[in-house]
């Protein structure tokens, strides 16, 4: 009988161990979810990103980012294994309407990060003209050059249109985001004239006292910036695609945001930013 007790007992603390240890294991071997965000190097785009990075990994969430052209993100997010699950800087329905043309019917709207995108020719308050119109008069000013960003960009393309519409004598230089504004920032320092593209939401609205050229054609459009995902993630991870349904910022916030972003960098900003305002962040989570 001692022994069936002993045998008995042997039996009940392996079978413990074995429990604790499957246990053990089962925890060891849980993965967080991991979502892709891409983005490409423009202010707004750096900000949004970095703010939904931080927002959910604060709630459980493994994040990667990959900085890609525009025509690269949208490719990406098209295919069907795509690497990617989301992207929270479209500029629709117009800006980047070539895009959408192509790769539009392979992906899904969520939400909106901004939802007043405006674009155009930018040029210092202190200059005398108002309208695009104005400007071959004055191309000598200028320099006959708008000082633009990556050729990848919609507003690059609008920029070409434009040349073309109000048959400008200038060339647009292609550069970057911060190079435009490096050369408005040099410019409005030694009271140049100086015209680049621009668009809202940005910083630079915050930073400078600028303003948009008229445009009487008509050629830059007024857009919002969408959030897309790739087909099938809001099935895959609808809490995170919930969450990316509400992301929505005001002007007066993404300008906070943008400002705290430039003086802290890039990840630290958009932590100090979050711990200030999360009530409101982690309300898109509800």
């Amino acid at each position: 009988m001692m022994k069936l007790r002993n045998l008995l007992s042997l039996f009940l603390v392996v079978g413990l161990a074995i429990a604790f240890s499957s246990c053990s294991n089962s925890k060891k071997g849980e993965q967080k979810e991991k979502v892709n965000i891409l983005y490409p190097n423009w202010a707004e785009g750096v900000a949004y990103t970095h703010l939904a990075k931080v927002a959910l990994e604060n709630h459980g969430y493994e994040v990667e980012l990959t900085n890609l052209e525009p025509g690269l993100i949208y490719g990406e997010l098209s295919k069907p294994n795509s690497k990617g699950d989301v992207f929270l800087d479209a500029w629709l329905p117009n800006t980047h309407r070539h895009y959408w043309d192509d790769y539009g019917d392979k992906l899904v709207k969520l939400g909106e990060s901004f939802s007043g995108g405006t674009t155009g020719l930018v040029v210092p308050s202190y200059v005398t003209i108002n309208s695009i119109e104005e400007l071959n008069a004055n191309k000598d000013k200028f320099g006959g050059e708008i000082v633009g960003i990556g050729s990848g960009a919609g507003i690059h393309t609008n920029t070409v249109k434009a040349i073309e519409a109000y048959n400008l004598d200038f060339e647009q230089i292609t550069s970057s985001g911060p190079a435009m504004v490096a050369s408005l920032e040099k410019a409005i320092k030694n009271k140049e004239w100086i015209v680049v593209t621009g668009w809202k939401p940005h910083f630079k609205w915050a930073n400078f006292d600028l303003k948009f050229l008229e445009d009487p054609k008509g050629v830059y459009p007024e857009d919002v910036c969408a959030i897309l995902s790739r087909r099938g993630f809001e099935e895959d991870m609808p809490k995170v695609a919930s969450f990316f349904k509400k992301f929505n910022l005001s002007e007066e916030q993404l300008y906070g945001l943008l400002a705290t972003i430039k003086a802290e960098g890039e990840e630290a900003g958009a932590t100090k930013w979050y711990e200030e305002n999360k009530a409101t962040v982690d309300g898109w989570f509800e």
